[in-house]
């Protein structure tokens, strides 16, 4: 690869089996194709038959210049294909999933309680956000979440989700049977059917709190991408 400093007005650098140009656009077009030209001679004949990708970084309405440098690179030297960059995602949206990508998930700071085993009678769980039990939570047993609450197992006992007023969050277990269940500012009772087999979740809907056949309304089928919770 072939660096340059900030100021430049065009970088290039290998890309897979071709080349990557980025043009700056605040250069006159002239400095543009005046470089763009000294690098592809000082490559030689690595330039010969290279697909090249003709990129402009975030700035817009640029077409017609990187229009105008294709048709010169077309005209003065045996190159592959030329293309430009494919119209990019917001820019948040771009860097976090780049971000997720290309590091992993080790590095990022959650605010998730995730606990492993059985949460006994008189036990009071807490959670800033999402609270994730691998184990069953017993009779007597309390759970309080500012997001969802998601148990792997039995789900007995009270849980608030969503506390104090997240409307959105929901309470899933793989058995759903709690004595009393709160989302947001919304409370319900005896909500839970002894002997119901299958995962289900509670939610709120139209101002009451609803149970729902995990199988059947999956609750996480809206969420596209992973995000970090």
């Amino acid at each position: 690869m072939i660096n340059f400093d900030n100021t430049a007005p065009v970088k290039l650098k290998g890309a897979g089996g071709g080349l990557w140009i980025t043009i700056d656009p605040s250069h006159p077009e002239s400095e543009i194709i005046a470089e763009t030209d000294r690098l592809l001679k000082k490559l030689k004949h690595l330039a010969v038959n290279a697909d090249v990708i003709l990129d402009v970084g975030d700035a817009d309405g640029q077409e017609d210049l990187v229009a105008r440098v294709k048709t010169h690179l077309e005209n003065n030297f045996e190159l592959g294909t030329i293309s430009t960059t494919p119209k990019k995602r917001s820019i948040p949206t771009e860097r976090r999933r780049q971000r997720d990508l290309s590091k992993g998930w080790n590095h990022h700071k959650s605010d998730v309680l995730m606990l492993r085993g059985r949460v006994r009678s008189g036990q009071k769980i807490n959670a800033r956000k999402h609270l994730v039990i691998t184990g069953d939570v017993n009779p007597g047993a309390e759970l309080t979440a500012g997001g969802d609450v998601i148990v792997l197992g039995t789900l007995a006992g009270k849980v608030h989700a969503g506390y104090p007023e997240n409307h959105g969050a929901i309470v899933f277990s793989l058995v759903f049977n709690p004595s009393l269940v709160k989302i947001g500012a919304v409370t319900a009772t005896g909500i839970g059917e002894p002997g119901n087999q299958g995962p289900e979740f509670a939610c709120v809907d139209q101002d009451g709190i609803v149970v729902k056949n995990y199988m059947k309304e999956n609750p996480f089928k809206r969420m596209p991408w992973p995000e970090v919770i």
